[in-house]
Order: C-alpha cells, then structure tokens, then sequence
C-alpha cells in the first residue's frame, strides 16, 4: 500500500523474497507466483535489419545475370583489334617510316571496339538499376543500390551479400558468375598484350637497318 491507497490487482515482485511475482488481488497477497517477466534486451543501436523473405521468393533477375557476365565481353573485344606495324622500310631505302599513327592501335576497329565498350558500361549501370527496381518490388528492404554499379565488380559483390542476408542463405552465384568472368576477361587480356608485344618485338626486329 502507498499512501493508504491499495495497488491495482495484478503480479508484483513477492514480498517475501522468492525471486519471483506474486498475484495482489487487491487486497491481500495471494499464493499465486509467476516466474517474473524477462528483462528486455539492450538497444542494439545502428542500422535496421532487413525483413526475411518468404522462402518461395524468387532472388535472380535476368538483369543480375547480365551485369555479371556482360564483362566477359570487354575480353573478347580485344581481338577484333589488329595492330599493324608502325613503321615500314621503303624500298631501296633503309630509313623507316612511319605509317598510319593509328594501325598500333588496330586502325579504325579501335574506335568500334571502344564504342562498344562505353556502350556496355552503360548497360551495366541500366540492367543494375533494373535489378534493383525488381529485388525491391519483389520485398528486398532496402537492396544493393545500383548506384554502386559504376565500381563495376561493386554491385553484384554488394547485392549478393544482402540478397543472402534475407533469403535464408540463397543468393551467392551472381556474385561468383561475375567474379569469374572478371578473372576470364582479365586473362584475356593478358594473353592479347603478350600477342601485341610479341608481334611488335618481331616487326621491329625484321625492320632494323643493316649495315652496308
């Protein structure tokens, strides 16, 4: 009782020390006892976590698959592009002359192959857009954003790892399918550089003046 007034009806801590609650009906305290409530568990300050998906969701797009192997193609580009010697040796003349500035380069192809790139690096950025669109639609809180696309390898990484956060473990291939054409593209690459330089080394050797 506080100020001659008697408490509600309902669970009190027992006031005869058993660690537990104990029913006042008002009047008197009963032999009724409760365990007590559990103590609510500490704020977890930060961002909020994401709602799971139900397990029959869908998590793939054909958009995801597109960003993830649409780098595979820069690799393949490559060989379209031809180098030609820089330098040619006009008969009966030992002095070398240069010829078109561009044929290093592969002569106009390079220019195609360039446009073709830009053009796929803006692919990349609308199919993760889209992506992004249809993860949220389809109940992803808060997905990827597809802005990270212009770090390329960014936003597949990114959308998987949230992806597998609300869908019970699923949602890793993307990220793997693209990682491997990154590892393929790259190796293609490397393997058109060394056909350039080895065409180069050989051109230039098969140009050098001799002696009289």
């Amino acid at each position: 009782m506080t100020d001659g007034v008697a408490p509600a009806p309902g669970w009190y801590p027992d006031p005869y020390g058993s660690g537990a609650v104990r029913w006042w009906d008002g009047v008197r305290w009963t032999d009724q006892l409760a365990s007590p409530p559990p103590t609510p568990a500490a704020p977890v300050y930060g961002a909020p976590t994401r709602r799971p998906l139900p397990a029959d969701t869908p998590i793939y797009t054909v958009w995801i698959w597109l960003v993830a192997v649409l780098p595979l193609l820069t690799g393949l580009l490559l060989f379209l592009l031809h180098p030609q010697p820089l330098f040619r040796e006009e008969a009966g003349s030992t002095t070398l002359h240069i010829t078109n500035p561009f044929a290093l380069l592969g002569g106009p192809m390079y220019f195609v192959v360039m446009g073709i790139n830009w053009l796929i690096a803006a692919a990349l950025i609308v199919f993760s857009w889209l992506d992004y669109r249809e993860l949220a639609r389809r109940g992803v809180e808060r997905p990827f954003h597809w802005a990270w696309s212009f770090l390329t390898l960014v936003y597949p990484i990114g959308r998987s790892v949230v992806v597998r956060g609300v869908a019970g473990g699923r949602g890793l291939a993307p990220m793997w399918v693209a990682i491997a054409a990154y590892v393929v593209a790259f190796a293609l690459a490397a393997i058109w550089t060394v056909m350039l330089v080895a065409q180069i080394i050989g051109t230039a050797s098969l140009n050098v003046p001799t002696g009289a």
